[in-house]
């Protein structure tokens, strides 16, 4: 497991990052629990947090599109980035690469945007040593059968990759316990609802209602003439 090579961020002195400094969402999963419809019907319900779109050696797969899904580049590519020090995170998962530009991530906190890091538990601990005040998330299908259901259910795979994709999930399932949130994808909207409540705790926390409701609260304490 390798690390990023310039671990110094915004994120190194958290008492010196800006008053309207975004939040940091890391979310991760096993193949198939539905992370990645959860985190899109969110992205699609809440205003102000996005997705840090990161970086893969893999192929494309059909119905996706370079810059929306990943930013696919060739391992030559990735490599001259780690050296670089371009990544706020990346780990080897699949046989592939899969990193988050450093660069990215820090420019939309500081505008104040909340991102979500889509990766796995790998990549989750490297954020976590940069970024300990980020909310992390896991997310766990409801049953082993259905999460072969549910790989299985994609059409991509042939039964030795459903296999090893199994034996890959219980791997990172074990991880769960080092996240703050564990949420259970039973029901989807269920899941999701829950997934929402996690995001507006964060957004009604006291730092953060002081910078987004300054004027308001000037107002409401002002002492009547």
């Amino acid at each position: 497991m390798s690390r990023p090579d310039t671990p110094v961020s915004a994120f190194a002195n958290a008492s010196a990052a800006p008053a309207t400094q975004g939040t940091l969402y890391i979310v991760s999963a096993p193949s198939g629990a539905g992370k990645t419809s959860l985190v899109r019907a969110l992205l699609e319900r809440n205003a102000a947090i996005g997705v840090a779109v990161s970086h893969t050696t893999r192929a494309m797969r059909p119905g996706e599109a370079d810059g929306v899904n990943y930013h696919f580049v060739t391992e030559e590519t990735f490599e001259a980035m780690i050296a670089r020090g371009e990544f706020f995170e990346h780990a080897w998962v699949f046989d592939r690469h899969y990193g988050t530009s450093r660069a990215e991530v820090e420019k939309r906190l500081a505008l104040g945007e909340d991102v979500i890091l889509e990766i796995d538990w790998q990549g989750a601990r490297q954020v976590r040593e940069l970024a300990p005040e980020a909310e992390s998330i896991f997310i766990l299908p409801p049953s082993r059968e259905a999460l072969r259901e549910r790989l299985a259910g994609r059409g991509t795979d042939d039964d030795a990759v459903i296999a090893r994709r199994m034996r890959d999930a219980v791997s990172e399932m074990s991880h769960f316990d080092e996240y703050e949130h564990v949420i259970i994808n039973d029901t989807f909207e269920h899941a999701l609802h829950e997934l929402e409540c996690i995001v507006h705790a964060r957004r009604s926390r006291l730092d953060k209602v002081r910078t987004r409701y300054a004027r308001l609260l000037a107002e409401l304490l002002d002492a009547p003439r």
